[in-house]
Parts: structure tokens; C-alpha cells; sequence
């Protein structure tokens, strides 16, 4: 039987696991997380990874070295090579992005764009490393709940590994940009008459039942995949650590993920201090905002934004999420939708675009400089989670000036003119 290096170990009473199990939570309940052995890079029983390893991995043609996940392979999930589903993910660009910068009082201000993915969105980091796990285990069919990212991942990651997938999604609920992608690679799409959480529900009781591998963000090995935006964040700024990372929080797997692999590399000398965190959430969709500001109880909220992706009352990482916010020093900020939406043009209007989930990261950045708890010379990393075509319905009626309760401030309006050259010249400017 294989030995790997790390095993499993509750979030909350720190009972330990086998390393490769179908398991999603300890008995006691909680979350669980991939704990490394990370002294065998100390002790001399493996190589220690270091920067210039790293940075040769970007010039090489192998499979493994070409994946923004798979090339920090020692501290994401070290599996057999031929286990490893890939696309390859990851690479995505860091932009600087001095228009946004300025709008949200910053001197300067740097954009991680995870809708760069293959499926166009964070969600394939995670899904790498689960659907790998899945195929360690000898896994035949998967499924996940989804507000429609995951369920795109899943999706085309089951179809490269030739596993069945069942998406579970909120009827009504769901970007067409999202809910195309679900069903053009194939999955078995189950429209759910509830929201996400109802959804969410149904899908661990089904995997249960049914023996079907669940790979939404409760599945600890999803959150190896996506310590990779914090990994290449850090290889794109010539391992240079920012003073801020600054994410959006839905189910809260992101920011669990990037500070839990920071602080490994930190660990293993790769990186010499750490980086705060800012978590935002929709006003509407707020759990980790409520209990942060208050006793620090998850208390489940009636998720209602049109940021759909982040549009979760009672989030499954609510746990382990909590501990990494208070390990980097965290900070938890609500926006409302006008506020999303107000960002969104600007982000867009950079050249760059993302979807309105994205967005909270700017909107949110403006708040907490404008409260002065970011300085507008600090050196902040903004992710952005999807891209602008997860949902253009959204940017369209935003411009148009139709979105609901949303007023169009910064509109770039379309203009309809008559097929005549002088129509035509006078509508330009």
C-alpha cells in the first residue's frame, strides 16, 4: 500500500485520518485538513523544495511542470503521475490595474485574474487536485453542488478523467454562462426547486447513499488545488510576499486555501513573513461578516445577490476558514450589490473583466482604504475569482441601465443609430 506524505486531521479536535480515504469530515463533524510532513524536507528524507526548483518548472514541457497547481506538486498533493488530472490550470496573470487602483484610493494595485483558468474560474485549482484524489481512489462517478463554477469544473475535469458527474444547482439560480458549461461537458445536471444550500444538502446525502465522490469545497484535498493562487502570487512578484491578499468569500474554500499554503511555504523557508488577508462578502449573503463582527457563531443566512458565485447562507468552510483568517492577521468586509456592481465597471473598464463575485475583492478594498485599515501604500493582491463572461447577462443590463435595484453610474450605454454614414459621425464621441 502506497505511503503518502501528509494525512488527514480534524479542524477542530485534531483526531487523525489516513492519508487517501473517502472521508469529508471527522467523526466529530468538522472539516478536515491535508496536514504535510513537511519535516521530511528538514530531516533529509526528501528533497526541500526551493524558489529556483520552482522557477525552473516554468521554462519545462513536462505535464505536471506546465500546471500552475502541479508545479508546486511537493506542497499541493504529492500522488503518482499517472493519477494526476490535468489540463493544464493555473498560470493565470497578474495584471496591475492603475485605473481600479486610483477609483479605490490605492497608489497601486495588483489583479490575480483566476477566470484565466481553463473553465474560467479559480474552481479548476481545487478541482485538479480532488479529481486526481478521485482517481487515486479509484472513483468512477463525482458530484458537487454549485452556484455554476464548480459545476463547469467538475464537469470538464470528469469528462477528461472519463468519470460520470452530477451537478446539483439551484433552479433559477444559475448564469446561462455557467449552467452552458454543466451541460456541454456532459454532466448529469439536477436543477434543485431550493437554494445553494438546499442543494448543498442533497448532495452529500446522495454521495452517501450512493457512493458517489463529492468534490465540493467540504472535500479537503479541493483546498490543496487552490493554494496555488497564493503559491503563484508570491512566483509572480519574484517571491516578493504583499501586504494584502484580497478575496471574495462564498463558501469560504478560497481564503482557507491561499493562507493555508502560505503559511506552509513560510514553513518550509520559501517565503519569510506572511501576508494579511481581507475576506469580502456580499451584505446579502454575509455569515462570516455577522459572526466576525460579533460572537463569532456561524449563524446560516437566506442568501439573496446577484453575485451569484458568492450567493451562500451557511457556508460548508465556515470552520477551518476562521482559523486561517486569525493565523494572517484577517479582516472581513461586507459590500452591497450596487457596490459589486460599481466595481465591476471599473474592473472591466481596466480591460481586464470579471464576473460580479469577482468584484467584491474591489469593492470591498475600496471600503477598507477608505476606513483606513488598508493604506493606500500598501502593496495588495486582489483576486479575481471568474470571468466576465461567467455572466454577461449582468455587465449587458448593468450598461443598459435594467439591472434591478442597481443604478448605472459609470453605464457605457449602447447606441442605436440609423445605417447612414452621418448618423454614424455624429454618434461617435
Amino acid at each position: 500500500m502506497t505511503q503518502y506524505p501528509w494525512k488527514m486531521v480534524c479542524t477542530s479536535c485534531d483526531a487523525e485520518y489516513p492519508a487517501l480515504e473517502v472521508r469529508y469530515r471527522c467523526d466529530c463533524g468538522s472539516t478536515l485538513d491535508v496536514k504535510h510532513d513537511l519535516a521530511r524536507f528538514t530531516d533529509g528524507r526528501a528533497p526541500a523544495p526551493t524558489r529556483q526548483g520552482f522557477d525552473a518548472r516554468l521554462a519545462s514541457r513536462k505535464r505536471l511542470d506546465r500546471s500552475g497547481v502541479w508545479r508546486f506538486r511537493e506542497l499541493i498533493l504529492p500522488l503518482e503521475p499517472e493519477n494526476v488530472v490535468t489540463k493544464p490550470e493555473g498560470n493565470t496573470n497578474l495584471y496591475p490595474a492603475p485605473r481600479v487602483a486610483s477609483w479605490a484610493g490605492m497608489d497601486a494595485l495588483w489583479l490575480k485574474h483566476e477566470g484565466e483558468n481553463p473553465t474560467g474560474s479559480f474552481k479548476d485549482r481545487g478541482m485538479t487536485a480532488g479529481m486526481s484524489a478521485a482517481r487515486a481512489l479509484g472513483m468512477e462517478r463525482v458530484a458537487v453542488a454549485s452556484t455554476g463554477n464548480t459545476s463547469a469544473s467538475v464537469a470538464s475535469y470528469a469528462a477528461q478523467a472519463g468519470m460520470k458527474a452530477y451537478v446539483f444547482v439551484p433552479d433559477g439560480n444559475i448564469a446561462y454562462g455557467k449552467l452552458c458549461q454543466a451541460l456541454a461537458y456532459g454532466a448529469r445536471t439536477l436543477q434543485i426547486r431550493g437554494d445553494f444550500d438546499a442543494a448543498m444538502s442533497l448532495v452529500q446525502a446522495v454521495c452517501q447513499k450512493e457512493g458517489i465522490y463529492l468534490l465540493n469545497s467540504v472535500n479537503p484535498f479541493r483546498i490543496e488545488g487552490q493554494k496555488a493562487i497564493g503559491m503563484e502570487i508570491v512566483q509572480d512578484l519574484d517571491w516578493q510576499v504583499p501586504d494584502w491578499i484580497v478575496v471574495p468569500g462564498g463558501n469560504l474554500g478560497n481564503n482557507t486555501a491561499i493562507a493555508k499554503g502560505l503559511v506552509e511555504m513560510k514553513a518550509v523557508g520559501l517565503i519569510d513573513r506572511l501576508p494579511r488577508i481581507a475576506v469580502i462578502q456580499a451584505a446579502g449573503a454575509n455569515p462570516l461578516y455577522n459572526a466576525w463582527h460579533s460572537d463569532g457563531v456561524l449563524r446560516p443566512v437566506k442568501a439573496k445577490t446577484l453575485a451569484s458565485a458568492i450567493k451562500i447562507g451557511d457556508p460548508v468552510s465556515f470552520g477551518r476558514s476562521w482559523g486561517w483568517l486569525k493565523a494572517l492577521g484577517g479582516v472581513v468586509e461586507q459590500v452591497t450589490d450596487q457596490e459589486i456592481m460599481d466595481a465591476k465597471a471599473q474592473v472591466d473598464a481596466q480591460g481586464i473583466g470579471a464576473e460580479p463575485a469577482s468584484c467584491a475583492t474591489v469593492a470591498g478594498l475600496k471600503k477598507l482604504v477608505a476606513s483606513g485599515i488598508i493604506s493606500p501604500q500598501a502593496q495588495v493582491c486582489g483576486v479575481l475569482t471568474g470571468h466576465v463572461l461567467k455572466d454577461p447577462d449582468a455587465a449587458v443590463a448593468y450598461h443598459r441601465g435594467t439591472l434591478e435595484g442597481i443604478e448605472s453610474s459609470s453605464a457605457n450605454k449602447p447606441v442605436v443609430v440609423d445605417a447612414q454614414l452621418d448618423s454614424v459621425l455624429r454618434a461617435l464621441d
